[in-house]
């Protein structure tokens, strides 16, 4: 029979074993009610937009504007250096990011609406995950993005965009919308967390909307801009969202980043809000 010394840990000692049968059953079961509560709160904020289908037209106003009167305008100036692409086409991706922006960026007031008229507190009391309150609503932001990308695709045809539709295209599209239409609508959130009030809400989504939009490559590269506002072009989610929707909607798209770093950016940054407001929800009640 061999002896173990007395300064020897026993044998196993410091392994973590591993889940028994009934245990991890109750990990994925937990996981799976985590999953069919976000889809819960997303598809109720989806809701909303179904009775109220008018949003989707006042909405497609602002992006059919950039498209038929500042793309046609400086695609004749051609003031803007975009290669071998024509500036519609260059432009197109950029005002599809810049309408998901504006839906998202805004959706934090909606958290304060909820809260003046209850509705927060019942759903802090309810055992639905903070983490799924937060990221139900902002894929529900993401849906309503993806209207707003048929719309720019049916106006980008009209206008005579080459556009590509290939499948793996559509589908990197999709993603793309959804994950800068979550990062926004997270850090949305999050300043709603904190101010607290409609009209500080309005104030500080205001100045943050056009910085965002005009610090990032939507209407011009980044290779045109000062030093300095490179510096914050590239430390934009926006850029990377626009790159990755530039090189999957063109038909001969190039992705300046790297659709790997572009996806890479907005699943971390998405991730990263998502815990924020995740841990400051409870505060929007206060």
């Amino acid at each position: 029979m061999k002896h173990r010394r007395r300064d020897e840990p026993p044998a196993g000692w410091g392994e973590r074993p591993a889940p028994s049968g009934p245990a991890l059953r109750r990990v994925l079961a937990a996981g799976t009610g985590s999953i069919r509560k976000t889809l819960v709160i997303a598809e109720l904020e989806f809701r909303k937009l179904r009775h109220d289908p008018t949003e989707l037209l006042t909405r497609a106003i602002q992006p059919a504007l950039w498209l038929i009167v500042f793309g046609h305008v400086f695609s004749r100036v051609r003031a803007i250096p975009t290669g071998n692409v024509p500036y519609l086409d260059f432009l197109s991706p950029g005002i599809l990011a810049q309408s998901v922006l504006f839906i998202s960026i805004f959706y934090g007031i909606a958290i304060i609406w909820e809260r003046d008229l209850g509705i927060v507190h019942k759903l802090l009391v309810s055992p639905t995950p903070r983490a799924s309150l937060v990221l139900g609503k902002a894929l529900s932001a993401g849906l309503r993005g993806l209207t707003q990308a048929v719309i720019i695709y049916l106006l980008a045809l009209l206008l005579g965009v080459r556009l590509s539709f290939g499948p793996a295209n559509l589908v990197g599209v999709l993603a793309a919308v959804m994950l800068g239409a979550i990062c926004f609508s997270t850090f949305s959130l999050i300043i709603a967390c904190i101010v607290k009030t409609r009209e500080r809400f309005m104030g500080i989504g205001q100045v943050l909307t056009m910085p965002l939009f005009f610090a990032s490559n939507a209407i011009y590269p980044i290779a045109v801009m000062p030093g300095w506002l490179q510096v914050v072009a590239r430390a934009n989610p926006l850029s990377y969202e626009v790159d990755a929707l530039r090189s999957l909607m063109l038909a001969g798209g190039v992705s300046s980043f790297g659709l790997a770093l572009d996806f890479g950016v907005l699943v971390l940054a998405s991730a990263v809000l998502v815990g924020i407001g995740a841990k400051l929800y409870p505060r929007v009640a206060v």
